[in-house]
């Protein structure tokens, strides 16, 4: 008898089941049954289903009587085939996918501990996203019901919060028999999952939830319904109130179920394509009536609700469509209005810009800006605290989005981008300074300085040489580069491999001054009161291990999902460790949807210096960030399991697998040994990474942006002299101003498959560290 009963039934999704089995078969947790439901779908998911049964005894194919579609008698929907499958299921609990969803990898070992860990629950409703065709991944805006804090398992009166969670098959496993006993079946029609989902829900004894996504639920840019088959709500609701009625100890519920009809009734009315124009009048005297069927007197419809509560419970259609038109209308004048006054606005600031051009230029002002109107930091935030310093005859000013003003300090002239302000600074300042570039209308005068301060040593490849790489250049202007460049004076290089690599892919007439990055000053700088204040801001608690996870962008793919199942890891690392979790600033949100007390998201952090200051060790992939890391003289572990697609894609400066910053893991398990067995911290790492921080991190001694300014504003360039590495003592980790010795190894679970190549996780660490931190990528 196999754990879990996988049903998903097939009808019309050929370009899609491929993927959806696949990711059922590759799961870590390999204790299933698949059983692919033929709708007697009239493309080729039967002749799939069979391919995938003839390799894999996993899998079975089962196929219903018929399949009714459009053009014939009513669809029945997936209910039927669904139906077919728990026939069929011999698992502890059924598990139901779509035919065009995917199972997201580990789901089912996430769901297997769950499960233990709540007694066997009867229903356990997990996480979800949402896929559009557009890509991106969108998480259930109620995510936040399925908190696994507080008792479990438990009823559904004590979290009746899980009824706002989406009602479908996909999101939820049950207890095969629990389902049988309580003689659950999914009955025909397009909204087969409500008469499923409530009743359910409401007969468990036992209820559990996840928070993990564990399904990414796809959304095609088809209809979701057609035709009449939006009418099919109204038999479905009248199925939930009847298994309500029927039961006078459910009568609870009433209200609540009511509000959600309600909804799902607007839902379909007001939805675009959910109904033909000439059935909406039929659809809201319908929906009137059902409205007047089930309410329950004494229970006044919520505020925010009670516009479509009274449009439907009045019938008010034609009211509702003047409103639509009037809408509609106002829309459209709104947007006419808005370019209007766009427009006028961008004449009038590219006007004063032009007089602006016409006035001096003031040697007493600089302008500072890093990644396009970010908030203070980088390298240009470093040399802006420098020039108050040293310079503090010259007034600074920072531009950043609104967004991103709390972060600008107080004496620093606050500017936002594309204002008259941020134009007459622009225009009038002497020194410009930028980690990536200004605005490219931007016309540089004579008697301006403008210095580039870029953001960390490059490891992938960049300007010129993205010419050779179209998945990553395909936004890249070269013409608009090269202008760019041509009005660099000076351009800041914290080696030299930095130094040459900028002098041949950004070729220009500027300096390069080798005098390291002014942003890793901190590191020389802090000390361990300032790593504990900054640990304790961020939640880590005293005598954890915190890890700095910081991947880098990915140019070949659209969607930058997590590489790594970072709870899995902390769960088999156990209570000692934690995950800072750091987005590249590309990825545009945060790297973690749903943040727990072990892995917290710092995405949003204004400053990844203090993350740095604040971790006791590095997990990144190709990130510059290792380069600046390995300044602070911290273990470094690189995560690298997609290496052949992004040396195809990007392609990068350094082979790390002849120079390491230390060990280097190919695939999650791998990751999960080196800090087991403490290789993270052993001495072969040690070395690798004092000899990559002898030749990247020459001049971070602590004075970087000191001698910026020395050279740039008060024209000595010989001063102060560069500090040896060896002479340098940037602040310890928290885990080792304790002194803590290397962890101590944990075991892997006997049923746990690996593909790691070593013998065990309980060799020596010596021995292993340095196998682990030769070995290829």
């Amino acid at each position: 008898m196999p754990r879990f009963s996988v049903i998903v039934p097939a009808y019309q999704v050929q370009a899609y089941l491929p993927a959806c089995l696949e990711s059922v078969l590759s799961q870590s947790y390999d204790d299933l049954e698949l059983i692919v439901v033929d709708d007697r779908s009239p493309d080729a998911c039967g002749e799939i289903a069979d391919e995938f049964a003839a390799r894999d005894p996993r899998v079975r194919t089962v196929r219903t009587a018929r399949h009714e579609g459009p053009g014939s008698a009513p669809d029945e929907g997936p209910g039927p085939a669904r139906n077919a499958g728990i026939a069929e299921a011999t698992g502890d609990y059924l598990v139901f996918l779509d035919g065009d969803d995917t199972l997201t990898p580990h789901a089912l070992r996430s769901i297997a501990e769950r499960l233990k860990e709540t007694g066997e629950p009867d229903v356990l409703v997990h996480g979800h996203a949402l896929v559009p065709w557009t890509g991106e991944i969108v998480r259930d805006p109620f995510a936040g019901v399925l908190t696994e804090q507080g008792p479990a398992p438990f009823r559904l009166e004590d979290r009746p919060g899980l009824l706002r969670v989406r009602a479908s098959a996909w999101n939820k496993v049950c207890r095969r028999e629990f389902v049988g006993d309580g003689g659950f079946a999914f009955p025909p029609g397009r909204h087969t999952d409500l008469p499923w989902t409530y009743p359910v829900l409401m007969a468990a004894e036992s209820v559990a939830t996840l928070e993990r996504v564990c399904v990414h639920h796809r959304q095609r840019s088809v209809p979701a319904v057609s035709g009449r088959a939006g009418f099919d709500v109204f038999d479905q609701y009248d199925r939930v109130f009847g298994y309500v009625d029927a039961r006078p100890e459910l009568a609870q519920w009433r209200p609540v179920l009511f509000r959600r009809m309600v909804d799902d009734l607007w839902a379909v009315f007001s939805g675009r394509d959910r109904l033909p124009r000439d059935t909406r009048a039929e659809f809201l005297r319908r929906a009137r009536d059902h409205y007047r069927a089930h309410r329950t007197p004494g229970h006044p419809a919520p505020v925010g609700s009670r516009l479509r509560h009274t449009t439907i419970r009045l019938n008010l259609y034609r009211t509702h469509r003047a409103l639509e038109l009037g809408q509609l209308l106002g829309r459209r004048i709104a947007r006419r209005t808005v370019r209007l006054a766009t427009a006028l606005r961008a004449a009038a600031l590219r006007l004063h810009y032009r007089v602006q051009l016409r006035l001096p230029v003031r040697a007493d002002r600089a302008l500072f800006a890093a990644y396009g109107g970010r908030g203070h930091g980088c390298n240009p935030g470093a040399l802006e605290e420098a020039f108050r310093t040293l310079a503090p005859h010259i007034r600074t000013a920072w531009v950043a989005a609104p967004e991103h003003h709390h972060t600008i300090p107080t004496a620093t002239r606050r500017v936002t981008p594309d204002t008259a302000a941020y134009w007459t600074a622009l225009a009038r300042s002497k020194y410009l300074v930028h980690n990536t570039d200004f605005d490219r209308r931007l016309v540089k005068r004579p008697g301006q300085v403008l210095v580039q301060t870029h953001h960390g040593t490059p490891l992938k490849h960049m300007g010129l040489d993205l010419q050779e790489r179209p998945a990553a250049a395909r936004d890249v202007d070269f013409d608009a580069l090269l202008r760019g460049v041509g009005q660099w004076d000076y351009v800041l290089s914290p080696n030299r491999h930095a130094t040459l690599t900028w002098e041949r892919v950004h070729p220009g007439r500027y300096t390069v001054l080798p005098y390291g990055q002014p942003r890793n000053d901190v590191f020389q700088r802090a000390t361990s009161e300032d790593v504990r204040r900054l640990r304790e801001s961020l939640g880590v608690p005293e005598g954890t291990v915190a890890i700095l996870y910081a991947p880098t962008h990915r140019d070949y793919r659209r969607t930058q999902h997590i590489r790594l199942d970072l709870e899995r890891l902390l769960r088999r690392l156990g209570p000692g460790f934690l995950v800072l979790a750091r987005a590249h600033h590309r990825h545009g949100g945060p790297l973690v949807p749903v943040p727990t007390p072990r892995v917290i998201d710092v995405s949003d952090h204004p400053s990844v210096e203090s993350l740095c200051l604040a971790s006791d060790a590095l997990v990144t992939d190709y990130s510059s960030l290792m380069f600046d890391y390995a300044g602070l003289d911290r273990p470094i572990v690189i995560h690298a399991d997609d290496r052949e697609a992004f040396e195809a894609a990007r392609g990068t400066y350094v082979d790390l697998r002849s120079f390491a910053p230390g060990a280097i893991a190919r695939s999650e398990d791998e990751l999960i040994d080196i800090f087991a067995s403490g290789h993270w911290r052993g001495s072969r790492s040690t070395q690798l990474r004092s000899a990559f921080r002898e030749r990247f991190c020459p001049y971070d001694d602590g004075r970087a942006a000191e001698r910026v300014v020395r050279h740039v504003v008060l024209g000595e360039p010989q001063s102060p002299p560069v500090i040896p590495p060896a002479e340098r003592h940037p602040v310890p980790s928290a885990a080792a101003a304790a002194g803590r010795a290397p962890l101590t190894s944990v075991p892997r679970p006997a049923a746990e498959p690996t593909t790691v190549a070593r013998t065990t996780v309980m060799e020596t660490t010596a021995t292993v560290a340095e196998t682990t931190a030769t070995e290829t990528l």
